[in-house]
């Protein structure tokens, strides 16, 4: 799988070669720019075109990647869409869009759930066991839990699929008491080796797609993903002032 910065520098340097012998300056529509990104991107899973505010400049999903094309085919822009009158940020609201489809049939089943009885919050957490700060944050489950806040745990061992720190989270997942075993792998106490069925690469992969690239990492219900790591008090302000109303 190409990774989001070789996608993108590798995206940009065909597209300006092969713009450079363009000499239609007109609007070739969507399936004229499609077709060229395919060109460059053959093996790419899904390509979805959309209009963006900006007059004469498209919005173009590969994979899970977000980058912008102008309408004559020419030109590629990678970087972020802020309204500056709302101070929506349009990229990460699209990219939220492409977290929330990718997360959406997460089975419950297969995640390690610390939370109230009736939480206010529900929050993925792709985090690593052996990670400083998302020790810190399972330290303090307690102040998130008592916020209303309920961690759903999903794998991402930072150093990759067959690592130290990727065995451990099969050995805590097969362990009969995974929330036990997790709390006690994350206070340094190492599990004991064990292999089963598990998904920890399968989540791994999944947090790569969208978008993770450190841990803590969270993602709350409408697809934002917030990188690392919140005190429980600054973490619930947050998540209030997502769920309040714009100001007029």
């Amino acid at each position: 799988m190409i990774r989001t910065p070789l996608l993108m520098a590798a995206l940009l340097t065909c597209f300006l070669l092969t713009s450079a012998y363009a000499g239609a300056k007109e609007d070739q529509g969507f399936d004229a720019v499609e077709a060229k990104i395919r060109a460059l991107v053959p093996n790419a899973r899904t390509i979805a075109i959309s209009e963006t505010p900006i007059k004469d400049l498209l919005q173009v999903q590969i994979n899970s990647d977000i980058v912008y094309v102008t309408v004559d085919g020419q030109y590629l822009l990678q970087g972020q869409i802020m309204d500056i009158d709302t101070r929506a940020n349009i990229t990460d609201q699209a990219k939220s869009g492409i977290r929330l489809g990718l997360l959406t049939d997460l089975k419950t089943d297969e995640q390690i759930i610390f939370g109230p009885e009736k939480p206010k919050y529900d929050l993925l957490v792709f985090t690593d066991i052996d990670c400083g700060y998302c020790r810190k944050l399972h330290s303090q489950m307690k102040e998130y839990n008592d916020e209303g806040i309920a961690i759903h745990y999903l794998a991402f061992p930072r150093a990759g699929i067959g690592s130290e720190s990727y065995d451990k989270f099969v050995s805590v997942w097969c362990a009969d008491d995974q929330k036990e075993a997790l709390t006690l792998a994350k206070n340094g106490t190492d599990p004991a080796p064990l292999k089963c069925p598990n998904p920890i690469a399968d989540q791994y992969e999944l947090g790569r797609e969208a978008g993770v690239t450190g841990t803590p990492a969270m993602v709350t219900s409408d697809g934002t993903l917030i990188p690392g790591y919140m005190p429980p008090a600054q973490l619930l302000q947050r998540l209030e002032s997502m769920q309040a109303p714009a100001s007029e």
